[in-house]
């Protein structure tokens, strides 16, 4: 390839790198986001009464019974840093299969909605089990054991979907390696 008909591949990666960027950058405001789609979701799960403080990443919920609880969402708990590497890979791919480009921003925008959802799972494991076992044996297992393991084996198979999903083979391709 010439330096000319590489550059748009560049640009293409440069693009992926720089959202990653973006991404860490704007990480607050995303955590608020991700706390509004808990606190969204939660009302419809829930009728015990559900508050979002968004400007502090948090969301508070069980306020009509008589132990309310709120979640404040830091840096860690957030899905960005689960999104990066996704990003990271897709920046390397396309630099080595660029012919791939279609197929590994699907990838990555499927793989980047499962890494959402599957923190909003975690959040609600912890929601379920501080409903169920009381604050503080509730908190301690949803959050530390329970929840983890949900951002663990979630962030995995969301991995092995993105994977999956930009090196597989059409029927297309298939028949023409045949």
């Amino acid at each position: 390839m010439s330096g000319a008909s590489r550059f748009p591949l560049l640009i293409a990666v440069s693009g992926v790198l720089a959202a990653g960027v973006v991404l860490v950058l704007v990480e607050r405001g995303y955590r608020e986001l991700e706390v509004r789609l808990a606190g969204a979701i939660l009302q419809v799960f829930t009728s015990s009464g559900v508050y979002v403080a968004g400007n502090r990443e948090s969301v508070y919920f069980g306020l009509s019974g008589d132990t309310p609880f709120g979640l404040r969402m830091t840096p860690e708990c957030s899905s960005v840093f689960l999104l990066l590497p996704l990003i990271l890979v897709t920046a390397a791919l396309l630099w080595f299969r660029p012919r791939n480009a279609r197929r590994l921003f699907f990838s990555l925008g499927i793989a980047a909605i499962a890494v959402i959802l599957v923190n909003q799972l975690r959040i609600f494991t912890i929601v379920g089990l501080v409903n169920g076992l009381g604050t503080d044996e509730g908190y301690y297992w949803g959050h530390t054991l329970l929840g983890s393991l949900v951002s663990v084996i979630g962030g995995a198979i969301s991995l092995v979907l993105f994977v999956w999903l930009a090196t597989r083979k059409t029927k297309a391709e298939k028949r023409a390696a045949a």
